[in-house]
């Protein structure tokens, strides 16, 4: 079993994963540890990730960006037409979500952000599990703190389309919050004063700081304040603007009216602002931006910062509110962690130095950080993963209030309760008690609507309680309901019970009582009848809330399946198409080889070898006049043609070439093994010979040496000279 953690980023998304007792950021397809948060719709199938940014220069109006900032919104928020700003794709209404409308297999579709959402993260997961030779399942994905009940629901929707099993919606800092503490063996005991932390995250779009308290074995969020229009792509607009002015005055072209040359000038703005983060100057070129014009200026820092006072003014306006939200001082503040791409421009890092008079802390991955500590909090969840034991307060940023109709019965019955304050814990529970004698329904909404972001509608869900009747002596029963926020920060009435007070007897706690009597004997407990309010039974609970239509969303897995089956095989085809091709190409080469050591290979009579090699150059012939057709056919843009054929076609023709090759291969096989039988013969032959000599040899020195050896007896066994016979 898998655990990964993924930060869901406007821009971009990093992947967490625990291995090797740590926490890996994985790579992508191209080996990017970041990958764009796009979603493309081309002629014949989607392009997501990196893909969709490849393409995205020339299929603007069909390319996604700032899913993220679209799911769980309406089509009229004001900050939905904001980021059509940002988007290139024509953003409409999708059964009453934002969405876009794209030109998708050549006609006019529209998908809803949760469906885009969806698609990303069935592209993470394929990246994943590509990374780890694992199915992935269980994940934990960061959302902005800024995210609602019905943002939040719509995340967890996508997530279930996608395949995956959402573990925890964890908010940004919160998740950065826990990468940070989890590995300290520093902090402060149970009894010690806290160490209080702030984070500050600025990324492509939003700003976020948050108070966090800690102590060995825990975090608290104490507070936390939001900026969700304050980013880098504030200074990438600012720079593109400026940009657009000084190309239209000096080179006399409007990028404005040509939405490629205005993309590639937001591009480079980009690039610009980081070498100016880190360079007090930086020149910009691009070649042909628009009607054969070439462009190129230069950028100080300073004029940057001038460009974006306007939103520098603002920057640190998130940590003044969360420091009076937690009733600190910035002496308070014991570290001030900064996170996040936008946290390295000198003019953010010295207005927050200033504020506080103290340096800043960069000991975290500023584009990482969140999806470790997401990737920490999959793995605490998880039970195949052993991790120090560490528990995470988050807290409620919008309060939740239920309301009712007051019963007839109970004329100064209150009709409204905030039951999840601004700062409350979660996950949290509460029990509210109701008097009823029939069915009653309650409403949850945020108490402040002015609070949410753009023009959310502040109501959460509708809960009505069925079972309900009146006692025997027509008088109330007592409701209980369960209201829970869970971890992922939704809200529902997880249940309802009825209760009836009852008198019970409880033993009575007596210190100098004796149990026992005089001889000895026990005596019977002492016990007292109080009233308690015992359970009696369940009440039914019908609950409508924010959640997709359980027969919508069933229709949206179904066409995720279908065109996730579709790019597959497409993709597929593609890379099939390919083989073919080099497969042709190689051949051609391949053949040409095979045919010269044929040749040269081919031994006999005079009259049999030329036949024979007659033979061979009428087969290459043909052989390579196939090939030249099957190039053809790969080429032909006709229906019948290799450009709109389909996978078995293609496989079929590697196939074909497979078989046409097969002679030359069983041939060059054949004369190979001959002349190796007849290398082999020579040389088994020329062991016999070699061997046969060294017998010979070996014979013939021993036949020497037996003739000395009688020769010796000889002259040893004859008589002296004058000897007697």
């Amino acid at each position: 079993m898998s655990v990964v953690g993924i930060d869901f980023g406007a821009q971009s998304t990093k992947i967490g994963v625990a291995r090797n007792k740590g926490i890996d950021i994985i790579t992508n397809e191209v080996s990017n540890r970041s990958t764009p948060t796009l979603v493309g719709f081309g002629t014949t199938c989607r392009a997501i990730g990196e893909a969709a940014k490849t393409q995205e220069t020339s299929n603007l109006k069909n390319t996604v960006a700032n899913i993220k900032r679209l799911i769980g919104r309406s089509f009229n928020d004001p900050d939905v037409q904001i980021e059509q700003e940002y988007n290139t794709a024509a953003i409409c209404d999708v059964n009453g979500q934002a969405g876009v409308e794209v030109s998708f297999r050549q006609k006019k579709e529209k998908f809803s952000a949760t469906q885009l959402v969806a698609m990303y993260l069935a592209k993470i997961r394929d990246i994943t599990s590509a990374e780890l030779n694992l199915p992935v399942s269980d994940v934990t994905i960061s959302v902005p703190a800024w995210f609602t009940d019905v943002q939040r629901r719509a995340m967890l929707d996508a997530g279930e389309i996608a395949g995956l099993k959402v573990l925890r919606l964890i908010n940004d800092t919160t998740a950065t919050a826990l990468g940070y503490g989890i590995t300290k063996l520093d902090l402060p005991g149970p009894e010690e004063k806290p160490r209080r932390v702030m984070f500050v995250d600025i990324g492509h779009s939003d700003y976020t700081a948050s108070i966090v308290e800690f102590r060995k074995g825990e975090l608290n969020v104490k507070a936390t304040a939001c900026d969700r229009h304050f980013g880098g792509r504030n200074f990438d607009r600012a720079l593109t603007e400026h940009f657009a002015n000084e190309f239209k005055e000096k080179f006399k072209i409007d990028v404005r009216t040509n939405a490629k040359a205005w993309a590639r000038t937001l591009a480079a703005a980009e690039k610009m602002k980081k070498v100016l983060s880190a360079n007090p100057a930086a020149p910009m070129s691009i070649e042909s931006l628009m009607e054969d014009v070439d462009v190129r200026t230069i950028v100080k820092r300073e004029e940057l910062e001038a460009m974006v006072q306007p939103v520098l003014d603002r920057v640190t306006g998130p940590i003044e509110q969360v420091l009076a939200e937690a009733k600190m001082k910035p002496e308070d503040i014991d570290s001030i962690e900064m996170v996040g791409g936008c946290t390295r421009v000198p003019a953010v890092k010295d207005a927050i130095a200033k504020f506080f008079g103290k340096s800043l802390s960069f000991t975290l991955n500023q584009d990482e950080a969140i999806a470790r500590g997401c990737a920490f909090s999959c793995a605490i969840l998880s039970p195949v993963f052993r991790v120090r034991d560490f528990s995470v307060h988050d807290i409620v940023n919008y309060p939740i209030e239920f309301t009712w109709e007051q019963s007839a019965d109970i004329p100064d019955e209150d009709t409204s309760l905030t039951v999840f304050g601004r700062g409350n814990i979660m996950p949290s529970t509460k029990i509210l008690t109701f008097y009823r004698k029939q069915p009653f329904d309650l409403e949850a909404r945020y108490a402040n609507p002015e609070g949410l972001p753009g023009k959310t509608n502040p109501w959460v869900g509708r809960f009505s309680v069925k079972g309900v009747t009146a006692d025997a002596n027509d008088d109330f029963m007592i409701c209980k309901l369960k209201a829970r926020l869970n971890l992922h920060g939704i809200l529902n009435v997880e249940s309802g019970y009825y209760v009836e007070d009852m008198e019970v007897e409880e033993p009575v706690e007596d210190a100098d009582a004796m149990d026992t009597d005089a001889k000895g004997d026990e005596q019977p407990k002492k016990t007292r009848k109080v009233k308690k309010q015992v359970r009696k039974g369940d009440l039914p609970i019908s609950a409508g809330t924010s959640s997709t239509d359980s027969s919508v969303k069933e229709s949206w897995i179904e066409s995720e399946k279908t065109m996730y089956a579709d790019d597959k095989r497409i993709a597929e085809t593609d890379e099939m198409k390919n083989h073919l091709e080099s497969t042709i190409y190689e051949e051609d080469d391949k053949v040409l080889g095979q045919y010269q050591e044929l040749y040269d290979l081919i031994k006999g009579e005079p009259a049999e070898v030329e036949q024979k090699k007659k033979e061979l150059e009428q087969s290459l012939a043909e052989y390579r006049k196939t090939l030249e057709s099957l190039k053809d056919w790969l080429y032909d843009e006709s229906e019948e043609g290799g450009e709109a054929a389909t996978l078995e076609a293609y496989k079929a023709k590697v196939k074909e070439i497979e078989t046409l090759n097969k002679p030359y291969r069983d041939a060059l096989m054949e004369e190979r093994l001959r002349i190796q039988e007849e290398e082999f013969a020579k040389k088994r032959a020329e062991e016999e010979a070699k061997r046969q000599a060294e017998e010979q040899a070996k014979r013939a020195a021993a036949a020497a040496m037996n003739f000395e050896e009688r020769n010796e007896t000889v002259m040893t066994d004859a008589p002296a000279e004058g000897d007697k016979q």
